[in-house]
């Protein structure tokens, strides 16, 4: 619990502090309760850094050494009680909205009792690390923190309790301006305050080590001159603190600063000095100089049916936080808003107006701009969608309105991939899409009064793909079992040798030619037709010419088999007369194109030989001449 590998480079600051709630006579001893406070940027992330952390640990550990510097127990663990946001925005109308956002956890021990001892005690917490690129700290990301506070001894008054800083803050500090910021402590017991700026304490005894370091504490961070303890900020005149905990200065430097108070204690009836306590924290100052802008859009067209004559009006401004804004309207009215939020105006009737807009009136920090704002609404957009199906043009309607001008154009676009032609300009169009599938449809309109407006529709378009099978080549007497496909609904025709002319896959019995009809249909009743040609042959036997003509004039090009009653094929081999081999395929559809090497073969007789398998399981060899003539 001593020792930690992980980086907290979250930690920006903190304090701790005690109160005495009661004493046992019993053992003599006093019972203690401790409270330790813990800053963190509440916008710091660690990202993909390793041994970081971005959240407040919990719990932590806090030490207990005497007057000679030794531990009087084990290390107290702290448990976080509650954590809050604190945020703070500049707010000046003449400078740039600039926020700072903290998180703190309040951590507080169980009560312990320690007797009474001459010197006191020392209680400590420290841990690595301060934080990133701090503007007065050499490696600040590797300095530690060191957060203190003292008991007094026997000889003076154990049953103290001790002064604490209560404020809880973000103050927002602009390089170049003066600030005032009220930094005192609390004492419950009502003892003498005094303040200083005093150095910031690195952790352990040092600076990358997190080892407990008995005090005194005398290690201190970094700092990068011109800056130190006594003057962490710089500026002119530098930062101060009084004697009432008031800081005061001029910073003239951007960045981030760590800043450490010490408040000594006094006992107002003695004059002793009960003890020193101390507390960091950060202080961001910020280049706050802007220049206010006032923005708005130069011309509204405002189109809108379902507002009437209520105007959405924008401001895009660049203003403080707490600028204000007035709007004068060439309609007699003015609005005075305090906020970019958009705000409707309500005009009395159509027309062009000019509205003018001030930031800041009154302030030199103002600036103005007008517009124009066309007041023409009851722009209505919408289409219809005619067709569901792909084989039928789908029919499209504008049924756009314009209550106060004209609509002078429109643009269709359907929304076919990859296709600039799927546009219209007419309003009602018809197109006839290239698929089915989901498509994304839009119409672009524009108006007589610079009005434009944009309307999409996703609609859904079925198709089917009809498919009754290859043409096919049966022996007499074989059985062909049909594969339709393609849709949900079939029919075939005609019925003839069908088992079932309506199923999918009917099975056929028959032994002559014939041709079939396949309607293939949807729910949607989207429909289409495709064909299949059933030729029957005495076999199971192949049907070979002696003879082809490949000269492209569309007759006899291939030499090819014709199967009947074979279901395999072992392989079908074209030679020339010295045995090379010139074709060597399955495929019976194509078959030899009379080429060889990309070249036209010769005139001449050539050997081919072929093997199958029929439907009976028998091996069907085949040899022969076949003369290519052109």
């Amino acid at each position: 619990m001593l020792i930690s590998t992980a980086s907290a480079y979250h930690i920006i600051g903190g304090e701790i502090y005690y109160r005495t709630v009661g004493f046992n006579a019993t053992n003599g001893t006093y019972r203690y309760i401790f409270t330790l406070k813990l800053y963190r940027d509440g916008d710091f992330v660690c990202g993909t850094r390793q041994g970081c952390l971005d959240y407040f640990e919990n719990p932590v550990p806090v030490n207990i050494f005497n007057s000679s510097g030794q531990r009087v127990t084990a290390a107290r663990m702290m448990e976080i009680k509650v954590t809050r946001a604190i945020r703070d925005t500049l707010k000046n109308p003449c400078l740039a909205p600039q926020t700072i956002y903290l998180e703190v956890a309040f951590y507080e021990s169980d009560t312990i009792n320690l007797a009474p001892v001459p010197g006191g005690y020392t209680v400590s917490y420290q841990r690595c690390c301060r934080g990133e690129a701090l503007t007065n700290i050499y490696n600040s990301e590797r300095e530690g923190s060191t957060f203190y506070t003292v008991i007094p001894g026997s000889d003076s008054r154990p049953g103290n309790n001790s002064a604490y800083f209560g404020i809880d803050e973000a103050p927002v500090i602009c390089s170049g301006l003066p600030f005032r910021y009220n930094y005192s402590a609390t004492d419950p017991d009502g003892d003498s305050l005094t303040y200083s700026l005093c150095s910031a304490l690195a952790g352990g005894t040092s600076r990358t080590s997190e080892a407990v370091s008995p005090p005194p504490y005398t290690t201190t961070v970094s700092y990068i001159p011109p800056y130190h303890g006594g003057g962490p900020m710089g500026g002119n005149p530098a930062m101060a603190i009084d004697n009432n905990g008031l800081i005061t200065g001029v910073p003239d430097r951007s960045g981030k600063f760590v800043v450490s108070v010490c408040v000594s204690e006094w006992d107002r009836a003695t004059g002793r000095l009960l003890g020193v306590h101390h507390k960091d924290i950060l202080i961001t100052v910020y280049n706050c100089v802007t220049r206010i802008t006032a923005s708005t859009p130069s011309l509204l067209n405002h189109c809108n049916d379902t507002l009437g004559f209520a105007v959405p009006i924008t401001n895009n401004s660049v203003a403080g936080f707490t600028s204000t804004y007035q709007w004068t309207f060439s309609d007699g009215t003015d609005t005075i808003t305090d906020s970019r939020n958009v705000f409707f105006h309500h005009f009395p009737d159509t027309g062009s107006y000019t509205v003018k807009l001030i930031v800041n009136p009154g302030l030199p920090c103002t600036d103005s701009i007008t517009g124009r704002i066309n007041n023409y609404p009851g722009l209505r957009t919408g289409f219809t969608i005619s067709g569901l199906c792909r084989e039928n043009p789908i029919q499209f309607n504008d049924t756009s309105s314009y209550r106060y001008g004209s609509i002078t154009s429109r643009k269709w676009d359907f929304g076919v991939p990859d296709t600039p032609l799927d546009t219209a300009l007419v309003p009602n169009p018809v197109y006839r899409f290239p698929r089915g599938g989901v498509y994304s449809v839009s119409l672009q309109l524009e108006t007589d009064r610079g009005c434009s407006s944009t309307v999409t529709q996703n609609f859904r378009l079925y198709e089917v793909n009809p498919f009754a099978g290859n043409d096919t080549i049966l022996a007499r007497g074989q059985p062909l079992q049909l594969q339709g496909s393609g849709g949900e609904i079939y029919a075939w025709s005609p019925p003839t040798g069908l088992n079932n002319p309506n199923a999918r896959d009917p099975l056929l019995n028959w032994n002559s030619e014939i041709d079939f009809v396949l309607r293939v249909s949807n729910q949607q009743g989207c429909f289409g037709y495709d064909t299949i040609n059933v030729k029957y042959y005495t076999g199971p036997e192949f049907y070979i010419p002696n003879a082809f003509t490949p000269n492209g004039d569309g007759l006899n090009d291939f030499f090819r088999f014709t199967p009947v009653g074979i279901k395999e094929y072992a392989y079908f081999r074209i030679f020339n007369r010295w045995g090379e081999l010139i074709f060597d395929s399955l495929d019976f559809r194509r078959g030899w194109d009379g080429y060889y090497r990309g070249r036209p073969a010769s005139i001449d007789t050539y050997l081919w030989i072929l093997e199958g398998t029929d439907l009976n399981g028998q091996k069907i060899s085949k040899k022969g001449t076949v003369t290519l003539l052109r």
